[in-house]
């Protein structure tokens, strides 16, 4: 995940102002500008700033320290100042992608007013804009089509196992209502995330539609779970109220809750089958997820052996239990651990259709996965891997629901 960066709407007077002069005083600052060649411009109206720059996922990466080790983050840029006080900046020809931003002004963390399309990662607030040349590029994928469009509903599910009502985001193809018997796909989010992430920073729906559409994909029923044990719902949309996101949500309570995802995770799958018009058996469901959310695609399916022909862990932060050790190198934690021995041994004599393994070169989990793979290697275990450029990012994530809902069902 990102690292956190707290955002203020307001970012300071001269901001406040700004905004003020562009809605009231007929100044049209449009930003981001995308070029006939594909650069970017972005245009901020700040007169009274003495520094502004821009913060990117389109910049070069830089390096930084973080609670769970050095990570990639997203490059920064000077933006220059012209006489009517508009600060600019423009970037090098961008490839089709959904890129996200934030600005500084004199040293305040600040969204582009100009443009209002935000995204949340746990706790940052940031613009994006969607670069694209033609069709079926990446661009293209992420963006809303003249095709036939799914569903998406906010579904509230009883959880006996944690013992408290839950929210969960489910999409439904195009014509589901005309159609029966669909397969599933349980899609899981990482640290700090919440059902909401897959469908805003993922571009879930958008990328099924497309997909499915173009014959890519098998059309489906896809499940976007609350992976945080003690939380009902993302931040506004439960009883907690409107809560600070941060990463805790998901890393230090797992003492407090009263059961695992694994563990309680039978609860949205019995939800689902009871409710939706899917296919109840092993050969129509998928599981995967990035990140936490691989881990626990992880620990799902080998608590589960024979509940999913279809696992795919995206970047995934693996554990065993609930220590979260980061220190033991993970393939030593297997080779110690007898019962998770024998869960993967059963989960692989079941043959499942598909376990695949997709992680960025440049990724701080690299070596974890990499551990899974040898340990996996030495069992003689079937599975796929896909490597990418590239570290801990949604740029990824997004990559790779794209390819592994093309190769499920």
């Amino acid at each position: 995940m990102r690292k956190l960066v707290l955002i203020s709407l307001i970012a300071a007077s001269a901001m406040a102002a700004s905004a003020q002069e562009a809605l009231w005083s007929g100044t049209d600052v449009k930003s981001p500008v995308v070029n006939a060649d594909n650069t970017v411009t972005f245009n901020i109206l700040a007169p009274q700033a003495k520094a502004v720059t821009v913060t990117g996922d389109f910049l070069p990466q830089r390096k930084v320290n973080t609670p769970m080790g050095e990570m990639d983050a997203p490059g920064v840029a000077q933006l220059t100042k012209n006489d009517k006080g508009v600060w600019s900046y423009t970037t090098e020809k961008l490839l089709p992608e959904l890129y996200s931003y934030s600005l500084n002004i004199d040293g305040q963390q600040a969204l582009d007013l100009a443009n209002v399309y935000v995204n949340r990662d746990v706790a940052s607030l940031t613009n994006i804009f969607i670069i694209s040349e033609k069709a079926g590029d990446k661009g293209d994928l992420y963006s809303v089509r003249e095709v036939p469009h799914g569903d998406v509903a906010k579904v509230w599910y009883d959880s006996p196992t944690l013992g408290m009502q839950r929210r969960m985001t489910i999409y439904t193809p195009a014509g589901y209502d005309k159609g029966k018997d669909y397969p599933v796909l349980y899609l899981l989010h990482g640290a700090g995330g919440d059902e909401d992430a897959w469908t805003t920073l993922g571009r879930t729906a958008q990328i099924m539609d497309n997909l499915i559409a173009s014959g890519k994909a098998k059309p489906m029923v896809v499940v976007m779970p609350n992976g945080n044990m003690t939380q009902q719902a993302s931040p506004g949309a439960s009883s907690a109220g409107m809560f600070q996101p941060s990463m805790a949500m998901s890393t230090s309570p797992r003492e407090k809750a009263k059961a695992s995802m694994d563990e309680s995770f039978m609860d949205i799958v019995k939800y689902v089958e009871s409710h939706y018009k899917v296919k109840a058996d092993k050969q129509h469901r998928a599981i995967c997820g990035l990140s936490m959310g691989g881990g626990h695609s992880f620990a799902v399916s080998k608590r589960y052996p024979d509940t999913f022909n279809y696992i795919g862990l995206f970047s995934a932060g693996l554990h065993i239990g609930t220590s979260g050790d980061r220190n033991t190198p993970f393939y030593d934690m297997l080779k110690k651990n007898q019962q998770v021995q024998g869960e993967l041994q059963k989960l692989f004599q079941g043959k499942p259709a598909l376990y695949w393994i997709a992680i960025g070169k440049t990724d701080f989990l690299y070596q974890q996965n990499s551990d899974l793979r040898r340990y996996l290697d030495e069992k003689g275990y079937a599975y796929k891997y896909r490597e990418t450029e590239g570290g801990h990012i949604w740029r990824n994530w997004r990559i790779y629901l794209t390819e592994f809902a093309q190769m499920i069902f």
